[in-house]
């Protein structure tokens, strides 16, 4: 044939000839096919195809004259222009003998799966798209669920047009690519009938952070129209790539979306969109067996990619799954447009200086912040009222917005997640956007002055108000590494992945308190005993939190396994320091449903806290999930860098019941790696250090803890808080002689409070002390990272 090709006769070799997504996918069909790897069949019109359509109609002059002098930056002009262009080429009659051509393709097609008109996606492929540099994806149109020969040739000529979409055009303009540089190749592929199942996008790559361990999976009932659109809220799933290669179960992260709406086919051909039931928002669109093998297929093709380009390739990915045939598809692979093209070596943390009134959240993309005026618009025939730097907000963007939203400080969208049309932009213009707000229409208006915040963390946060911010920007190419460890302190998982490309040795400190407190929020033992529980109200929102378990208690051991094990995989194989859980009872009593299985202490600071709890009646059921979990992030995710750290051990008797408990729920010392510190803390961590040798792996300082009992100090009493202080002699003293006595017996000594960071001169005493680690705020590395070379240096080591 002249003007078709079957998607196994072509490859990355060809992407003149049939574009970019067919290339994609005749390339998976001839490498990856043979590795598992189901990519639906059909036929690619060639670029060809669309030259000899625009010179047999003679309307390629006609075109050029239209987009003369065409300003893409007037709205109206790019709209009436784009509009015209579009219309004279769906008017052109079809060449005869390329209507044949369709029409025997199509019949082929048809005939492979035993139909006389089988459904197909008649999809765009522009022989520019998807460059690495350059991402011209979503830009054309695709039409799914189309049948008989008639609407083929319809939807392959909506193809052709829909290269001159309004951001198809205002992109091309401002990429520098002549219009006539690019054609148009079209698709016409087996449908994978996922509106009886589920679709979605996955990443090869941390789409926020760029860390490139993990595959971002996002998960949404039906045809993929919907979440490519940001029209759902979407389920998001994270697997981490180093661990399955290995063999294990590695889904780190899993979030459940609203998925109030999904696509599915419409009974005369198309789709529509329908609500989903209560049962699927509350259910996991993919099993877990899915998440993995869609995984491993995400790794195996940023492999050949990487390999065929010679340069790491980091993928885009859509899938989809078949209800009929229960077996997954990719649809399209095309390259990461935005973190493959980032300079790493440069560190830019962006952070807020005042707090404000937070008016709403959502899912925040990208790590920066803008401040500017408001301009709420829910239809994109007003984008033209849009001013240069005001802060876009709407219920969600689709490619018409894309003119405007280069002008915009930030975006805040009602719906969406991370792999929507609003998301994906925001990251190629660099801009902050804030999606799946939800209200953020009705909560915002017009001519309000707002905060766009995306630094801190997962969650995004629209502040009322311009608030104050400072940029730093570091360059990592040329900073050492002190022999004295550096590690973070880090407790939130939604900051991990940002913060992995901070020049580290792992992290010294993860408290377990701030997954439990925000991310589970019930108190263990009311998950345990939650029939006996007497507070309606708090059974009613554990109820809510918990839907999905059949047994309560898996919620709490899921959650902290994937919280910490979202902390592992940002320093992986580097070790992590997880700290059990440290709350002192009235802490553990804020908890949902807490309070009936706390007592009341006159003084918590010292009183039922720490190991103390973990082998009590009273409490041992409750570490034994801690337990469960640690086990879960270590044996089944494939975590083995997470090490344990035991806090407030007042005596070495209680450090071997300890380690006896946590023994008898499958955490073994020594067994796979696992090694068990304790926090040093209390005086007589430091006078029977011998003995704790004995016992533990290591030492890690708690230098508040370890001031406040050294110097009989209560650190919440502010009429004594100016005799707090880390650097006092005693305190020092303490750490002298904890440090020898280790060294003595070879075990390391860490420090995880907050003084060395504050203090120059306190680290200064640390390495002349030969601390082996410190342990700091993220925000504290850089500058005692440079202290202590200095003082290392002087020092001649």
């Amino acid at each position: 044939m002249k003007f078709i090709k079957w998607l196994d006769e072509v490859s990355m070799n060809d992407v003149g000839l049939v574009g970019g997504k067919n290339a994609s996918l005749g390339e998976m069909i001839k490498e990856l096919k043979s590795e598992g790897i189901n990519i639906p069949y059909g036929f690619a019109l060639t670029a060809q195809s669309y030259w000899y359509l625009l010179e047999s109609s003679k309307i390629k002059d006609k075109i050029q004259s239209t987009l003369e002098n065409l300003n893409t930056h007037d709205i109206n002009d790019l709209r009436s222009k784009c509009a015209s262009v579009r219309q004279m080429i769906e008017q052109a009659p079809l060449p005869d003998d390329l209507l044949q051509e369709i029409k025997e393709a199509y019949i082929k097609l048809s005939s492979m799966y035993s139909t006389q008109n089988t459904d197909v996606a008649v999809r765009s492929s522009a022989t520019a798209e998807d460059l690495p540099d350059a991402s011209f994806a979503g830009q054309q149109d695709t039409y799914l669920n189309v049948k008989g020969l008639d609407d083929v040739v319809k939807y392959v000529k909506k193809c052709y047009a829909s290269i001159f979409t309004d951001r198809a055009t205002s992109y091309r303009h401002d990429k520098g690519f002549n219009h006539f540089d690019i054609a148009l190749s079209v698709t016409v592929q087996k449908m994978v009938r996922s509106d009886k199942a589920a679709s979605g996008v996955m990443f090869s790559i941390d789409t926020e952070s760029g860390f490139d361990k993990v595959v971002v999976i996002n998960a949404s009932y039906g045809l993929g129209e919907l979440i490519v659109g940001g029209k759902v809220n979407p389920d998001e799933f994270m697997v981490f790539k180093p661990t399955l290669e290995k063999g294990f179960k590695s889904i780190i992260k899993k979030n459940l979306g609203s998925k109030l709406t999904k696509a599915i086919y419409s009974e005369n051909g198309g789709i529509k969109e329908i609500e989903t039931t209560t049962q699927e928002r509350l259910s996991y669109a993919l099993s877990d067996d899915d998440i993995l093998k869609l995984a491993s297929w995400a790794i195996k093709i940023e492999n050949h990619y990487t390999n065929k380009r010679g340069v790491y390739s980091p993928m885009d990915i859509e899938w989809a799954k078949d209800g009929e045939l229960n077996e997954l598809f990719i649809v399209q692979a095309r390259p990461e447009t935005v973190h493959s093209q980032k300079n790493l070596s440069i560190m830019e943390t962006y952070k807020l200086k005042e707090k404000g009134e937070i008016i709403t959240k959502g899912v925040a993309v990208g790590n920066k912040i803008a401040s500017g005026v408001a301009r709420v618009l829910l239809d994109a025939s007003k984008i033209s009222e849009f001013q240069e730097g005001e802060v876009l907000v709407t219920d969600m963007t689709d490619p018409d917005w894309e003119p405007i939203m280069k002008k915009a400080k930030a975006i805040v969208t009602n719906r969406g997640g991370r792999t929507c049309h609003a998301a994906i932009i925001s990251r190629e213009l660099g801009v902050p956007a804030i999606v799946g707000c939800a209200n953020a229409t009705s909560v915002i208006k017009t001519g309000d002055h707002i905060t766009v915040s995306c630094a801190e963390g997962d969650e995004g946060y629209v502040y009322k108000g311009k608030l104050e911010f400072e940029v730093e920007t570091l360059d990592l190419s040329s900073l050492q590494r002190p022999k004295t460890q550096i590690k973070l302190n880090l407790g939130n998982p939604a900051l991990a992945l940002s913060s992995a490309n901070i020049p580290n040795d792992g992290i010294g400190l993860a408290r377990m308190e701030f997954i439990i407190s925000s991310f589970i929020q019930v108190h263990p033992l009311a998950l345990i005993h939650f029939d006996k529980l007497k507070d309606e109200q708090a059974k009613k929102t554990i109820e809510e939190l918990t839907q999905g378990y059949s047994f309560k208690p898996d919620y709490f051991v899921d959650k902290l396994a994937q919280g910490v094990a979202l902390l592992a995989a940002s320093v992986y194989p580097k070790p992590i320091l997880v700290r059990m859980s440290d709350f002192k009872t009235n802490e553990y009593a804020n908890l949902i449903g807490g309070s009936e299985f706390e007592p009341e202490e006159e003084n918590p600071m010292i009183g039922w806290r720490g190991a103390s709890r973990y082998y009590s009646d009273n409490y041992k059921e409750g570490f034994a999930l801690e337990c469960l979990a640690m086990k879960k992030a270590r044996d089944e995710f494939g975590l083995t860098n997470i090490q344990l750290m035991i806090p407030f051990c007042r005596t070495p008797e209680e450090g071997r019941k300890v380690i006896e408990e946590m023994r008898k729920n499958g955490l073994i010392q020594g067994e796979n790696g696992l090694e068990i510190y304790v926090m040093a803390e209390i005086p007589s961590n430091v006078i029977c250090a011998d003995e704790y040798a004995q016992i533990f792996d290591g030492f890690s300082i708690g230098s508040n803890d370890l001031t406040q009992l050294t110097l009989g100090i209560d650190r919440d009493s502010g009429l004594i808080a100016h005799l707090f202080d880390e650097r006092h002699i005693a305190v020092k003293r303490m750490i002298s002689m904890l440090i020898k006595t280790a060294h003595k017996y070879s075990k390391s000594v860490g420090i995880c409070g907050q003084a060395p960071s504050d203090f120059p001169d306190f680290a200064e005493f640390l390495v002349e002390e030969g601390i082996d680690s410190m342990s700091l705020n993220p925000d504290s590395i850089m500058s005692t990272t440079l202290k202590v070379l200095e003082v290392e240096k002087r020092l001649g080591r």
